[in-house]
């Protein structure tokens, strides 16, 4: 998506799901709405930084993409048959396109069914988070290859696959039943996880964070915990999210710089969020069975409970990293375990867990980061200084690359500079 406005990109970006499901809804096409959604999107990143952002935002996207949609049925050669289709679908009440001026109650189901839609089991797991984050979560193709760690035309050609898969399987477009559930809610609960991450720590741009993405994604987390209260993943994962967006305002300084963990002023967390974390974790997980979503929420409830970074139960974290690497195969987890291994048992310990990182972490920014850390508690300057250079060029995200850059540049300057305590890398 293309703007000249930042305001206006983030309101697209909120609003582009819902305009998918509405239309969805309408004409039951999946691929053919997204395809006039992204022209009305364009129009909007055009005109409104010029002439305003219209009353009623969502009702023109709908109605401009809904014009499109219209003129594209309207050119197919099976014109009639599908459009006898959508009128037996859809209520006579709705019909007829909104105004631009007058609103749709349907927002909120429409978003979720969108994300269930393209969770369908018609879809492998890998598809189907990729189309979701892309058509839900407003993610860029480039940015969904990198929390694959696969290449962006890899992710491209697999998203393009599942759209087409969607428009063949006719797939009906709604909430579906209790019992569809087990089949989907894995991929539903996996795709909210990689937003929301991408929202706590954008992996390009000029900025530290997405504040839009990671609150859409608890506000989706939200809506999937009141349909299912019991489950204790999603709990978990609701947990998750509440308990490190918590952190988020301490996360960055004055200018957009990066704050580690250890240096936040721990008095600009969200302790409101915090208790609701805790709460939902604490009642999860005696419900179990355990999974990693609840795993992560106890790790992260135990940073956030520490009063200062001194007072931080390490032991724990470790042993809970220990229970989470049975439990996932995510290869991000070695990272915070060996950090969490080098604050128990020494910085040695950590740099020996990651001798033999997994192949999906070669040349990923993050083990750079994570080893010049650990390389830096053991007093090695030098190695420390050339990891965090490798990691500061491999990171697209400017406060990130600026951070890393920084610590090389002391430990270079500085050859007496004592190791000090810096972020777990969940941040």
């Amino acid at each position: 998506m293309t703007t000249f406005d930042p305001t206006v990109e983030d309101l697209l970006r909120t609003l582009a799901p819902q305009v998918v499901g509405v239309l969805t809804r309408r004409y039951g096409d999946f691929a053919a709405a997204e395809d006039a959604v992204q022209e009305a999107l364009l129009n909007a990143a055009t005109q409104w930084p010029a002439e305003g952002v219209p009353r009623n935002p969502r009702g023109w996207l709908v109605q401009v993409a809904g014009r499109r949609m219209t003129e594209q049925v309207r050119s197919e050669q099976a014109r009639r048959r599908r459009e006898e289709l959508v009128a037996g679908q859809v209520p006579a009440d709705r019909r007829s396109a909104p105004g631009a001026d007058t609103g749709d109650q349907g927002a909120y189901d429409d978003t979720l069914a969108l994300l269930f839609l393209c969770c369908h089991p018609v879809l492998s797991p890998a598809s189907a988070i990729a189309l979701t984050l892309r058509s839900v979560g407003g993610l860029t193709t480039g940015e969904i290859a990198a929390a694959f760690l696969v290449p962006e035309a890899t992710m491209g050609q697999r998203i393009s696959r599942a759209k087409q898969r969607i428009k063949d399987s006719g797939v009906p477009f709604r909430v579906p039943g209790r019992a569809e559930w087990p089949a989907r809610l894995d991929a539903v609960l996996h795709v909210l996880y990689l937003i929301f991450n991408e929202g706590y720590a954008s992996s390009t741009g000029p900025e530290l964070r997405r504040i839009e993405l990671s609150q859409e994604a608890i506000r989706l987390t939200r809506g999937v915990h009141a349909l299912l209260p019991d489950n204790a993943e999603v709990a978990g994962l609701l947990a998750l999210m509440l308990l490190t967006e918590a952190r988020g305002p301490a996360r960055t300084g004055p200018l957009g710089e990066l704050v580690p963990l250890a240096e936040q002023d721990r008095g600009r967390w969200d302790t409101a969020a915090i208790a609701e974390g805790v709460s939902l974790i604490t009642a999860a997980l005696p419900r179990g069975p355990v999974g990693p979503y609840q795993v992560q929420a106890a790790i992260a409830a135990v940073h956030d409970e520490a009063h200062t970074a001194d007072d931080t139960d390490w032991p724990q974290i470790l042993a809970l990293y220990g229970v989470l690497a049975r439990i996932s195969d995510n290869p991000l987890i070695i990272l915070n375990r060996a950090v969490a291994l080098a604050m128990v048992d020494g910085p040695a310990a950590g740099l020996a867990l990651l001798a033999d990182p997994p192949p999906a972490l070669t040349g990923h920014h993050r083990l750079y980061a994570v080893r010049a850390h650990l390389h830096e508690l053991a007093g090695d300057r030098e190695a420390a200084a050339a990891d965090y250079r490798t990691a500061a060029r491999r990171t697209a995200n400017l406060p990130e690359r600026h951070h890393l850059s920084l610590r090389a540049a002391r430990l270079a300057a500085d050859p007496n500079r004592a190791a000090r305590l810096a972020a777990d890398p969940n941040r």
